[in-house]
């Protein structure tokens, strides 16, 4: 029997603490060894107790998560997964999270999302975080890594060169709002339009949006049903949502809705590239990043055989190289891709496309 991983729940909350704890140890391949009220127990009981994943909220006395967060990556380094409340302040703070080196975040139970949600998809978020890599992380590293992005192209490609039908899609899981950050501030303005699954909460996926909206040199905003597609745009599916694209003549259109969970996501990627592979064919260039589990590999496939062009991030340059390695496997990238090179190389093939 393989070891078990290893979990260490910090939460002031009991409750929370409780619900978590209860979750995961239903789940044969995960052990809770020990639960933390704050920082400074949490901070003892990882010398004591070597976790393998931790479980930490954001808003708790004497120090917040967010703060003990930028201590652990610059000094021990692990995969931590943010509990978060349905909050503005609470969204903001875990895509704070996730840039400061958190692996993922979940919302804790509230209103219609509940307790079930939450044991459902907790031990499984649980060992996708437990198979990440995590580097060392300093707050210097994080600025200077910022301040060099730059667009590739320039701040702007010129409309003209594209066919009206090309679209750019992309698709992530864990570590995605991170590499999607990386690919998107260094893409020029002026590129066909961009539709994106990345595997996010409900709630969460707006403040995600928002914040890309202020660094890109174009427009980034959550889809709403029917948003149209249009160049210098990029559309974030909510989280939630499936999000599927349609041609009507001479545009794209976006359409959400809450249809059956596909390899245990909504939104999911398969389902945006299968769109995608009916709707526009060879003129989609897409990518898929980073993340657990095998989402959008059958999508790519799809999209490669109606002539599409496919990229995957390199294993290397993965946090989890799940889904970029299931569709590698099935034949569905056309070329793999270091992260830092996926703003050129999607740049690259959009402008290459002929007729």
């Amino acid at each position: 029997m393989s070891q078990k991983i290893k979990v260490l729940v910090v939460d002031d909350s009991a409750i929370v603490r409780k619900i978590i704890t209860d979750a995961l140890s239903k789940d044969p391949a995960i052990e809770v060894v020990g639960t933390a009220i704050d920082p400074y127990v949490a901070r003892d009981k990882i010398l004591q107790l070597n976790p393998d994943v931790l479980t930490l909220d954001i808003e708790m006395p004497r120090m917040d998560g967010l703060t003990f967060l930028k201590i652990i990556m610059e000094h021990r380094p692990m995969p931590v997964i943010i509990m978060s409340s349905l909050t503005q302040a609470g969204s903001k703070y875990a895509l704070e999270a996730l840039n400061s080196g958190a692996v993922d975040v979940l919302a804790k139970p509230s209103g219609s999302y509940s307790v079930g949600q939450l044991a459902e998809i907790l031990p499984e978020r649980v060992k996708e975080a437990a198979a990440a890599k995590i580097k060392f992380k300093t707050a210097k590293e994080t600025v200077a890594r910022e301040e060099a992005k730059k667009p590739v192209a320039g701040t702007s490609v010129t409309s003209s060169q594209f066919h009206p039908r090309q679209l750019i899609l992309l698709g992530a899981s864990t570590g995605g709002t991170e590499a999607l950050k990386d690919v998107l501030t260094q893409m020029p303005d002026g590129l066909p339009g961009i539709c994106i699954v990345q595997h996010i909460p409900a709630y969460f996926s707006k403040t995600f949006a928002d914040r890309l909206n202020e660094i890109c040199a174009f427009r980034v905003r959550e889809a709403q049903d029917g948003d149209r597609v249009e160049r210098g745009l990029a559309l974030i599916a909510p989280g939630g949502f499936h999000m599927t694209v349609k041609w009507y003549g001479d545009h794209y259109k976006v359409h959400l809705n809450q249809d059956a969970m596909v390899c245990h996501q909504r939104p999911a990627v398969d389902v945006l590239f299968e769109s995608g592979a009916k709707e526009a064919k060879k003129y989609v260039t897409s990518a898929i990043l980073t993340g657990m589990g095998k989402d959008g590999a059958e999508g790519m496939l799809k999209l490669r055989q109606a002539g599409a062009r496919t990229l995957g991030q390199s294993e290397e340059t993965c946090v989890v190289y799940g889904m970029p390695r299931a569709a590698f496997e099935c034949g569905a990238v056309e070329k793999v891709v270091d992260l830092p090179d996926m703003a050129k190389a999607l740049v690259n093939a959009v402008t290459s496309l002929k007729e």
